[in-house]
């Protein structure tokens, strides 16, 4: 086969699969979870269910691929962050507002929604990097200035900072997200 119809057949493979993951999301945000049929995301798609069922098996599948490549582009926007001009701190408190930002633009996200993509194997796999990036940064805080508690292993501090700053999800505008990512970055600090 020449080359240029492979790279055509991949291209319409990965548009209709893209197609796919969009209707899903759209109808589970619309409806909830539990209402979606492989139906209705095939009609949204613009496929029809025979061709659906080559790319997905039900459901659930499609809208964990959505996730994952939710999470992904996450981890690479955190990951930017990170690698940005600046002091190590700078860059901490860069990926930590990040974050914080995340978690709040996921409260308009239906709950039923975020509790069931959020059990899977590949969210604990994020959860990793994720906090290996920020333990990379205490780290770099740490050698740079000093500037950071003693008592608590970095890669505890790491997974305070997470789970703290997950709580923006429930706060109401984007200076209380501020005030939660100082609050957060002030508890890093050597206490007197």
């Amino acid at each position: 086969m020449p080359k240029l119809w492979d790279e055509t057949v991949d291209a319409h493979r990965h548009a209709v699969r893209e197609a796919i993951i969009a209707a899903a999301w759209d109808l589970a945000a619309e409806h909830g979870l539990t209402a979606v049929t492989m139906s209705q995301i095939a009609q949204r798609a613009g496929i029809g269910r025979a061709t659906l069922y080559k790319y997905f098996p039900d459901t659930q599948t499609i809208l964990v691929a959505w996730h994952q490549q939710h999470l992904a582009a996450h981890l690479a926007q955190l990951t930017e962050l990170s690698q940005r001009p600046g002091t190590p701190a700078q860059r901490l408190e860069a990926v930590l507002t990040g974050y914080a930002f995340i978690s709040f633009h996921q409260a308009g996200h239906a709950p039923e929604l975020v509790s069931t993509l959020h059990k899977g194997d590949h969210v604990a796999a994020v959860q990793r990097q994720l906090a290996g990036l920020v333990t990379k940064l205490l780290t770099a805080v740490s050698a740079e200035s000093g500037g950071l508690r003693k008592d608590v292993p970095q890669g505890e501090l790491a997974e305070f900072c997470l789970h703290a700053l997950s709580a923006a999800r429930s706060l109401k505008s984007q200076a209380a997200v501020h005030r939660l990512v100082g609050v957060t970055v002030s508890a890093l600090r050597p206490q007197p």
